[in-house]
């Protein structure tokens, strides 16, 4: 069904009515449907912010007494500096000097909008919980309008709008006749929209709640209350993307929320991951979530609980890509990322060591730049800073930002090595860094890189001919040298020997390593 307005140009010309007489005349000659927002600011001229660009009113600015004018047809804005035009579902927002002297007017165009969740509506009568996600402007509201009128009207359920702003029901105590049947309830303050939340829930029995701009703990944690009553929760929220609210601590708890594990060397290897990442903490709030791409485009994600574990492992989520073309609504599969998590104790062996052809390139993700610079210099490390992730073969990286979902789509791409550290210290770096570039102290550097080259020519042995190779006696510090460069790649690796002839095994991938030798590790390299 193509989208049409509910309410009639008079509509339009309720907001029109409320500026100041000069500015009258040229906004009514604007077309109706293109003006988005029409702005007055103390001293500047004003203008009209349309679909396609802005259009200035007039070149004479906007004097004290015009604004005035318009707060005396509109009334006080209330705490949060917003105020409506009755039965409407106009608003204007104002701004303050350090004063509290309004300075600045928005009066934004209101409108109840048909079919605009043609895209959705299969989605919303599901009876599951849907969080709608977008930039400011995209229509979030509109759409939430929408949704209460067909969950009311077409649905026939007892839905309850908690309205914050009065964006959704308009302004007045009459709600407007866009959300149809809905009931709404008015927040006094936005800081007790989470109170409205739980209090519309235990005194009216709606089977439906909608709220729109989920923003503090609170108010996540009055969503997650609703949603365990099994009443069907419908809400926007801050944020443009899943991703985006996957990394917000605030918000996260809407789809599940994070917390950092830390595993097993075995789980580690048959994960193959770092022993600390992110993992989702519990099940989501909002069963689907849908990104607004624009007014007419939508991405759809119809398990939450399976997108956000992708993200967390740093892969493609995919989703359903629905679209408004011709008042037909296209829906397309978003492909997942094609890397299988992998199965336990993998036969697929990884790369054999590449041969080092310049210096390394180094990435810091998080981490002060200035501080890897000095490292680098005082350790003499053949590497160099680059300012692109894309192109590092070592990214340095905060342990809390280890899991980084786009960091980890990169790694999974190119390949490159991630090395955490606790906080942003000298003392943190020259440890990762000096085992990144296999430098030991106390030791003659020829006979680190004999170690490192030997180990390196083992590793391409047992990876590609899949045999057991023993390596050459060394010492503790060479043998745990040694060890960490193999365990690289996921390769088992077992001291043997009795000093001076203490040696490292390493055994293909899946090999049954004899449980006596791994019981004389004395060094706690295996």
């Amino acid at each position: 069904m193509q989208q049409t307005p509910v309410e009639p140009d008079d509509d339009f010309q309720l907001l029109v009515d409320v500026l100041p007489e000069p500015l009258k005349a040229t906004v009514r000659a604007l077309p109706p449907g293109e003006v988005l927002e029409v702005v007055m600011d103390l001293g500047r001229p004003p203008e009209a912010r349309l679909v396609n660009g802005s259009q200035r009113l007039r070149e004479q600015p906007v004097a004290a007494t015009e604004l005035e004018h318009v707060l005396s047809q509109v009334g006080p804005p209330g705490e949060d500096n917003r105020a409506g035009i009755e039965r409407t579902l106009h608003r204007v927002s104002a701004i303050r000097n350090r004063k509290g002297r309004v300075v600045g007017l928005t009066l934004r165009v209101g409108r109840a909008v048909f079919g605009t969740i043609d895209m959705l509506k299969d989605l919303i009568a599901t009876g599951r919980n849907v969080l709608l996600l977008g930039r400011p402007g995209v229509g979030k509201t509109t759409k939430l309008r929408e949704v209460a009128r067909v969950l009311s009207d077409d649905l026939r359920k007892r839905v309850m709008v908690v309205d914050t702003s009065n964006e959704i029901g308009g302004d007045g105590d009459i709600p407007h006749p866009g959300i149809g049947g809905a009931r709404r309830m008015q927040v006094s303050r936005p800081d007790r929209q989470h109170d409205v939340m739980i209090e519309a829930v235990e005194n009216h029995m709606p089977e439906a709640i909608i709220v729109d701009e989920i923003g503090t703990s609170a108010e996540a944690s009055a969503a997650r209350t609703i949603a365990e009553r099994g009443v069907q929760l419908v809400a926007t929220a801050h944020g443009n993307t899943l991703e985006n609210l996957v990394l917000n601590p605030t918000l996260s708890d809407l789809v599940g929320g994070v917390h950092t594990v830390t595993l097993s060397d075995e789980e580690a290897r048959r994960r193959n991951t770092q022993k600390t990442i992110s993992e989702r903490k519990a099940p989501p709030t909002f069963d689907i979530v849908v990104e607004m791409v624009g007014r007419d485009e939508v991405l759809v994600h119809p398990d939450t609980a399976e997108a956000v574990d992708r993200l967390l492992a740093g892969r493609d989520v995919g989703g359903e890509r629905r679209s408004l073309d011709g008042g037909e609504v296209k829906v397309e599969e978003v492909p997942q990322s094609t890397a299988p998590l992998p199965p336990p104790r993998s036969k697929a062996a990884p790369a054999a060591p590449a041969p080092n052809t310049g210096p390394m390139r180094v990435y810091a993700h998080a981490v002060s730049r200035d501080l890897l610079d000095r490292v680098l210099r005082e350790l003499k490390a053949d590497a160099k800073v680059v300012g692109r992730v894309e192109s590092a073969d070592l990214i340095l990286t905060l342990r809390s930002r280890a899991n980084d979902p786009r960091m980890r789509r990169i790694v999974e791409r190119t390949g490159a090595r991630v090395e955490a550290i606790k906080r942003n210290s000298t003392a943190e770096l020259r440890r990762v860094l000096r085992a990144a570039f296999m430098m030991v102290e106390g030791v003659d550097e020829e006979q680190v890189r004999e170690a490192v080259a030997e180990a390196e020519h083992a590793i391409q042995r047992v990876l590609s001919e899949g045999v057991v190779v023993p390596l050459a006696p060394r010492s503790p510090r060479l043998r745990k040298l040694q060890h960490r460069l193999v365990s690289r790649y996921h390769l088992e690796t077992v001291s043997h020997g009795s000093e001076p002839v203490r040696h490292l095994i390493i055994y293909p991938l899946g090999a049954e390593v004899d449980a006596a030798l791994q019981e004389s590790e004395a060094e706690g390299t295996a």
